[in-house]
């Protein structure tokens, strides 16, 4: 959700990729569904684990900033502060999954977190881009 956020609102501006703990999974279908409702089409997104990253040639000490949404996302992303120079941020985000008895109940607490993590992009990227608008 975050990687299709960042290229909505900041285009071009830097090289963003999404990654996990897990890779080999679909994106679920309800941040596809809340990301939709602003013009994010998520549908072909893929999680990609770190170690996937890294077997299919993505140069990790390119990266800058690595943002975490999970604690096992910061300790994997800590762990490779030892073999790379990155920078490690960690957001705590609403895990949204399983939280809501109804359909729209569920959309809300994905709403919720894609709401959160809109802002903390904001907050740490500044305005969009006008080119990506």
């Amino acid at each position: 959700m975050a990687e299709g956020l960042m290229k909505k609102y900041y285009g071009t501006a830097c090289y963003v990729q999404s990654a996990g703990v897990k890779g080999e999974m679909e994106i679920d279908g309800f941040s596809v569904a809340v990301c939709r409702e602003l013009g994010v089409e998520l549908e072909r997104h893929r999680v990609r684990s770190f170690d996937e990253m890294q077997e299919w040639g993505d140069d990790l000490s390119g990266f800058d900033l690595i943002v975490a949404l999970s604690p096992a996302s910061q300790r994997r992303a800590l762990d490779l502060t030892r073999l790379y120079h990155l920078d490690v941020e960690y957001w705590p985000i609403l895990d949204p999954t399983g939280l809501g008895h109804t359909r729209e109940a569920q959309l809300q607490s994905y709403r919720q977190a894609r709401d959160q993590i809109l802002g903390r992009i904001r907050a740490r990227f500044g305005s969009p881009t006008e080119a990506a608008t």
